[in-house]
């Protein structure tokens, strides 16, 4: 059996995608609400912040994953993220090079914990012979970032590979852009092959490469609702008059925090009830018997990383 660490684990996407491929781990989440969800899971959980904890306190553990938290670097944030890239990439060459970076240079905390894996890597490496296995994802913002730990990574001997991935070609009914990592001391690291065919707006569900499985659209993940249009202003800047829709026989826009707002309507234009936890937790990935517990459950979902993505992470790092 392979043992995993799960930093910033969330409310159960790495650890589900984990298990599907037989990795089990422990979790290190510090919010409240998402630990509710992950002990209602039956997910080994410590509740506390990564900053606290070492690679020493696991020492079972031979593959790290982390979805460090996105906040600052979204379209939805407030941007300081984005506009601190190069200091980012500056402080993971010197971390490479055992300097220590201090989270205050950083307009919002929150940014430098997109470089807690790497300290725990590099801290891993320099006690004892590292993690074996490495996978990493957050938004596709941070790619560069990513870019910067491959090459510290290297220099210590592990293969590494990165790029932004679509999750609606790993089976996720969404669209959804993600940076990723993987790396390995054991082998050649690669990238996962997609399972499925890129959403391409206009496209039929059933064109595109035979070789490749159909995308799959919100009516595929939730049959018992019906057919829908969904309305939603992501990406939009809030702005009521570029409204996006995207009907039921196609994949859902990139599922938020503010997914309990999206309005839904029928063929004929009548407002019907919204998403409900379970339903929103399917369209990232989620079975419908999901435990969501806690409060600010549409946050929890948003923040979340697909399960099918992850488990197409672990196995491209693991086998």
């Amino acid at each position: 059996m392979i043992n995993a660490i799960h930093l910033f684990a969330g409310p159960g996407g790495i650890d589900r995608g984990a298990l599907a491929e037989d990795v089990h781990g422990q979790g290190i989440e510090w919010d409240t609400n998402t630990v509710a969800t992950r002990r209602a899971a039956g997910l080994p959980t410590i509740h506390a912040d990564v900053r606290k904890h070492t690679p020493q306190d696991f020492p079972s553990a031979t593959v790290l994953t982390a979805g460090p938290p996105c906040q600052t670097f979204t379209v939805a944030g407030d941007g300081s993220g984005r506009q601190e890239i190069t200091l980012l990439v500056e402080a993971v060459k010197r971390m490479g090079a055992r300097e220590t970076v201090d989270p205050r240079a950083f307009a919002d905390e929150r940014t430098s914990l997109v470089l807690e894996p790497l300290r725990w890597v590099l801290a891993d490496l320099d006690a004892s012979c590292g993690y074996t296995a490495v996978a990493l994802e957050q938004v596709q913002q941070v790619q560069q970032v990513w870019n910067a730990y491959a090459d510290v990574l290297r220099g210590e001997g592990y293969s590494v590979a990165t790029g932004v991935l679509r999750t609606e070609q790993y089976g996720v009914p969404q669209t959804r852009r993600r940076a990723v990592l993987v790396a390995r001391l054991d082998g050649e690291a690669a990238l996962p092959e997609p399972t499925h065919r890129p959403y391409r707006k206009g496209v039929p569900q059933h064109e595109g490469d035979p070789g490749l499985k159909p995308w799959v659209s919100m009516a595929d993940a939730l049959p018992d609702r019906g057919p829908f249009t969904v309305i939603s202003n992501y990406g939009t800047g809030g702005d009521p008059k570029a409204r996006g829709r995207r009907t039921s026989a196609e994949p859902a826009f990139t599922v938020t925090g503010k997914i309990s707002r999206l309005r839904l309507i029928d063929p004929d234009g009548r407002e019907l009830p919204r998403l409900s936890p379970a339903e929103a937790g399917q369209l990232q990935g989620f079975p419908a018997d999901w435990p969501w517990a806690g409060g600010d459950i549409p946050q929890q979902i948003g923040n979340a990383c697909p399960p099918p993505l992850a488990a197409a992470l672990i196995r491209a790092a693991t086998q």
